[in-house]
């Protein structure tokens, strides 16, 4: 076998630096390298810059605007807790929900209610004629224990107590309010209570005496009162009729003092308020 002969270089010829083939792995250090050290200079500039600009911002003070806090800031939310004016106060505005609308309207009709009913009663009080039983509620006039049973001036008294009458016939229109003259319990309400026709008795304890009061001949279905009911002097009992022994629309009205019979137009007098 013929014995290979490898050339040699002269001696002091200079080595010449020889390039690893692609994938050696050194020829890709370098560019990592630049990539890190490039990072790490942004990472510092960030650090630095973003804290400057943030103090650089500045704070809103006492003194900053709505409109200026909205400018500096557009994507911000302020809430002004005192942006308002001084506070509406109730008197000062009027009514304008539906149910206090209504409520209004409601109270102005039965103002105007009571005030019609209150003229129709006086009109017919002076003219006599009948009252509506819208106005069942109506007293008589004055204060006390004792009080007229029929409304001042609305009656005349055609007689009076005497040995063949019992009490006093106060002539007054059909229809006329008949009040209570004084207060207690209904011991009678009857729409036939013997020649009284309808009819009504209170029993009475005025000044530690016994009152009883009658009275009789009031218009059929009128009654206001029950048996056993207890009233006040002035309560609404009934209406004028003519019913029973009569001969003209009246009120027989009598009086009994601790059983006795008493002539019922002067104690009236004495005693109403």
């Amino acid at each position: 076998m013929a014995e290979e002969i490898v050339p040699t270089e002269p001696a002091g010829t200079p080595k010449l630096s020889r390039r690893r083939a692609p994938g050696g792995g050194r020829s890709s250090v370098k560019p990592m390298r630049t990539v890190a050290i490039l990072g790490a200079v942004g990472a510092l500039v960030a650090g630095v810059a973003l804290p400057a600009l943030a103090s650089a911002k500045p704070t809103p003070s006492a003194a900053t605007t709505l409109q200026q806090m909205a400018f500096d800031d557009a994507q911000s939310l302020v809430v002004a807790s005192e942006a308002t004016s001084a506070p509406l106060e109730r008197g000062s505005y009027s009514a304008t929900t539906p149910d206090e609308i209504e409520k209004k309207k409601a109270e102005e009709a039965a103002k105007a209610r009571a005030a019609a009913a209150a003229a129709a009663a006086r009109v017919a009080s002076s003219s006599g004629s009948s009252i509506s039983d819208a106005d069942l509620q109506l007293i008589s006039a004055g204060s006390g224990a004792v009080r007229s049973p029929l409304p001042q001036g609305s009656y005349s008294v055609s007689r009076t107590l005497s040995a063949s009458h019992n009490g006093a016939d106060m002539v007054a229109p059909a229809g006329t309010p008949i009040f209570a003259a004084t207060g207690g319990v209904v011991r009678i309400s009857s729409e036939s209570h013997f020649g009284y026709g309808v009819a009504v008795v209170i029993d009475s304890v005025i000044g530690g005496q016994r009152v009883s009061t009658l009275y009789g001949h009031m218009t059929n279905g009128t009654r206001a009162v029950q048996t056993g009911q207890t009233v006040e002097p002035g309560q609404f009992i009934g209406k004028v009729g003519n019913t029973g022994h009569s001969f003209g629309a009246h009120l027989h009205f009598e009086v009994k003092v601790n059983g006795s019979l008493v002539e019922p137009i002067g104690w009236l007098r004495v005693n109403a308020g």
